[in-house]
């Protein structure tokens, strides 16, 4: 069986990052019977000062990109009937706060080591997204390292030294290099960049195509 490798370079705090997921998984059972996928989550933030005031989203998106805030709101509204279909919460996104996430990665990057980085990430997005919670919090933290069958005593102790903290630090310092500006991205091999929450079957057709292509190079 022909083989992949993934980095999904993404925020917590990306609504995208969820979708783009979600259709990831969706591509990966499409061709479940034609290519085995091993992925790992690499860290990027979208708020990295940890110092800044969480603000209301709605306002602070519309700040950011200059737009009115009910074009703001509308956009939040076709994400949230997108994750729907695809069975993520997103119910209370337009009621979330900014929010920094290093912390979050930090404990991605541990959960990693018990083989439970995904489990991780997708409860923080379930915290993020449905139900508005400060990702940046401790007992937010801990609560979703337990949603993901982790030990809440251990997340608690990471939580309170700097282990983990280089390695995100490095890690988003990488991928900045490699001009990685935007997330969700997905590194097939070292070598190819899906930028952006792409479909389903626009998934399923570059995985095909490299890995198509890393079999022809192999014969």
């Amino acid at each position: 069986m022909k083989h992949l490798h993934i980095d999904i370079v993404s925020d917590i705090a990306c609504p995208w990052c969820a979708i783009g997921y979600a259709r990831l998984e969706q591509a990966k059972k499409t061709l479940a019977n034609e290519i085995a996928f091993t992925e790992q989550w690499r860290a990027f933030e979208l708020n990295p000062d940890d110092n800044a005031e969480p603000e209301p989203i709605l306002p602070a998106l519309a700040r950011k990109y200059g737009r009115p805030e009910t074009e703001m709101q509308s956009a939040q509204a076709d994400m949230m009937a997108i994750a729907k279909d695809l069975g993520i919460d997103f119910s209370r996104m337009q009621e979330r706060y900014t929010c920094n996430t290093f912390d979050a990665h930090r404990l991605v990057k541990w959960a990693a080591t018990r083989d439970k980085a995904t489990a991780m990430k997708k409860a923080l997005f379930d915290a993020y997204f449905g139900r508005a919670e400060d990702v940046s919090k401790a007992g937010v933290l801990i609560g979703c390292a337990k949603a993901a069958g982790l030990d809440a005593d251990e997340a608690e102790r990471i939580l309170g030294s700097d282990e983990f903290a280089q390695a995100v630090v490095d890690e988003e310092q990488t991928y900045q290099r490699a001009g990685v500006t935007a997330v969700p991205g997905f590194i097939v091999n070292e070598k190819y960049l899906i930028s952006g929450a792409q479909d389903t079957d626009t998934l399923v057709d570059a995985f095909r195509t490299i890995a198509d292509e890393k079999a022809d190079t192999q014969v």
